[in-house]
């Protein structure tokens, strides 16, 4: 009979370091990569054969699987943690059915596949535990044999956390620069969760590609001051050795507060609106500045002015999602108008039959509702109304009751306030999403809102031209002078200086922006250090001429040739990575006013998950299972791609 050997993982590695804990570094046997973990949670090893060496992955599956046979069959059995086998005995339960080893690499994948669905869908890592959960997996696979929670607590996903900051330490060491994203948090009054900071890196790598990574959460204790979150973000510096490579700090324009989501006033779907409008209260109440524990937690802009200096930088989304809000207050008879509608379209779906709503809405029903329940912002909402504006006809066929019939007034209000705020609606849309939006659009953005403003007509909607004037002034006007955003706009191929109206000014800003974050500091200079010795060229070629030394373009040279270069629909990092050889210099800012976001960050999008699904009457996460799922999340795609 065939011996039946240990099949381990760790066969195709080699063990160069083991220290405490059960730590060990070891190199893959084939392309020498350094994998660490630790020698109970082999999931690093397998995840890595799996992905680089698909051969190798196969034939120790397969390896796995002879050797389950061979157990299944009652042949042998191997003790744990010993070399030696013996007859088969503990490894069948119930109906006959083998249970997979610890290290078994479907087990280790279905592990994996849980702890991912935890991550992802923030659930209570007590999930594992669940009875109705268990049966579920003893359905789908048998063999499988269920962590406990402790496992995954302690193991699992300290293990995945420990991957990540790895990756992202790697990564920013070989980054010349990168900018940085503070996300303030606070659960709110009707949360006990208490309040968190999201500090976020983004950073260009050799070849161009923008990452951007979740350097840490951490709760805010006690009054939730500026040199705390300083203290804070220093700390979360040093920690990833970026102290020195940080360009810009990315914060919200107003003081610190809840971050909920702005909505069209008096427009309320049904449908979880109780539960904002409590967090709407919160943002209220703590961005005001009232008086009490609010009131003195509050991190006042000035503060952070102080703190990060020429380095702070306001988030443009934001600040253009505060330009809508406080525009459309000067407007009062817009509430009125979009209270009606609501009522309209909450009526219309309660009663209409889907099938007939959807031919009406170009979708079906649920799908609409589905789209209300992910993003019941403000740009969605006046999507909702632009449809019910369309549909007109048929909402009053159908409607039976004439109390929610809109009048022709109403109607003409919505109609202008949909032209008015559909840039608006364009800018925002441009701004946001999950991919990396740099600043250069900020800029272009801000001219395209002032000159829709300034050619729009109103009858109905008074005050709303002059108060989203009024505040785009107030809040992006600096943009326009800010040598920042001239540079990142300029130094965007689809914009270059097409926008300006003083060009040669513009490319003053230019030149002194350039000159200041290149490493030569200004017009070059005759080199001090001695040149090496020319190479000596072999007697057999001596023949062909010697191609003179280039000599390096200064940095007006270098503007001059890029701006006499047509514009160009290319992305920008593309370009950059095309053009680095010949505008070198301008491609060292480049690398540097690109990695600014003008929007907010992944984890903005879960905190604002928090005060719905991880509120303690719904949820029993415990404050550091919930801070590290919180950096998994926002890491998911450093994990698995």
């Amino acid at each position: 009979m065939a011996s039946h050997a240990r099949v381990s993982i760790l066969d195709y590695f080699n063990i160069v370091f083991e220290g405490e804990n059960g730590k060990i570094e070891s190199n893959c046997k084939a392309c020498g990569t350094r994998i660490q973990a630790k020698r109970s949670v082999t999931s690093n090893f397998v995840t890595h054969l799996k992905r680089k060496h698909q051969a190798m992955y196969d034939e120790f599956v397969k390896k796995k699987d002879v050797k389950r046979e061979a157990c299944a069959s009652g042949t042998i059995q191997q003790l744990p943690g010993s070399g030696r086998s013996e007859p088969a005995r503990s490894s069948h339960v119930g109906g006959g059915v083998a249970k997979f080893e610890r290290n078994d690499p479907r087990q280790l994948l279905i592990s994996e596949a849980i702890a991912k669905m935890v991550i992802r869908d923030l659930q209570a890592v007590h999930i594992v535990e669940n009875e109705g959960f268990r049966e579920l997996l003893q359905l789908l696979e048998p063999r499988y044999t269920p962590e406990p929670r402790h496992y995954m607590e302690k193991q699992l996903l300290p293990g995945y956390c420990y991957q990540v900051q790895l990756a992202t330490k790697q990564a920013l060491a070989a980054a010349e620069s990168c900018s940085v994203t503070l996300d303030l948090w606070k659960g709110g009054a009707a949360s006990s969760l208490g309040a968190y900071l999201g500090v976020t890196c983004h950073f260009i790598t050799a070849d161009w590609h923008i990452q951007s990574a979740l350097l840490a959460c951490v709760p805010l204790v006690g009054h939730h001051t500026a040199q705390q979150i300083l203290a804070e973000c220093d700390e979360i510096s040093r920690t990833h050795s970026i102290a020195g490579k940080v360009f810009r700090v990315v914060v919200d324009p107003e003081p610190y507060g809840s971050r909920s989501t702005f909505r069209l006033p008096g427009f309320c779907l049904h449908g979880g609106e109780q539960e904002e409008e409590e967090e709407d209260s919160s943002d209220e109440d703590v961005s005001a500045g009232d008086a009490g524990e609010a009131g003195q937690a509050c991190v006042g802009e000035n503060s952070l002015d102080l703190c990060f200096g020429a380095h702070r930088v306001d988030c443009f989304a934001r600040s253009l999602g505060l330009c809508v809000r406080e525009g459309l207050r000067t407007s009062p008879q817009l509430s009125i108008a979009l209270t009606k509608a609501a009522c309209l379209y909450n009526y219309v779906t309660a009663t209409v039959a889907p099938d007939k709503l959807g031919q009406a809405y170009g979708t079906e029903e649920p799908a609409i509702r589905d789209a209300l329940q992910r993003d019941r912002g403000w740009t969605s909402q006046l999507k909702t109304v632009r449809r019910m504006l369309e549909s007109a006809e048929f909402l009053e066929d159908v409607v039976d009751r004439h109390d929610l019939t809109l009048s022709s007034f109403e109607k003409a209000v919505l109609r202008e306030l949909v032209e008015v705020l559909e840039p608006f609606e364009e800018a925002t849309d441009l701004v946001q999403g999950d991919k990396h939006v740099s600043i250069s659009l900020a800029l272009p953005c801000v001219l395209g809102l002032r000159k829709h403003l300034s050619e729009t007509a109103t009858r109905q909607c008074t005050g709303i031209l002059v108060g989203l004037a009024q505040s785009l002034d107030r809040r992006l006007a600096g943009i326009l002078e800010d040598p920042l955003y001239v540079t990142a706009t300029a130094l965007d191929p689809q914009f270059k200086l097409t926008w300006s109206n003083d060009t040669e000014r513009h490319k003053q800003i230019l030149l002194k922006e350039v000159a200041k974050h290149t490493h030569t500091g200004g017009p070059q200079e005759p080199s001090q250090e001695p040149k090496p010795p020319p190479s000596k060229r072999s007697k057999l070629f001596s023949f062909i001429k010697q191609r003179p030394a280039s000599q390096a373009k200064s940095i007006e040279q270098e503007l001059a040739t890029y701006l006499l270069e047509e514009p160009t629909e290319e992305d920008s990092l593309h370009y950059w990575k095309r053009k680095a050889t010949d505008f070198p210099q301008l491609s060292q800012v480049a690398k540097k006013v690109f990695t600014v976001p003008a929007t907010s960050t992944s984890v903005e999008s879960i905190f604002k998950t928090l005060g719905k699904t991880l509120r303690p009457e719904r949820c029993r996460l415990l404050p550091k299972n919930l801070e590290t799922l919180i950096y998994l999340k926002a890491n998911y795609r450093l994990l698995w791609t």
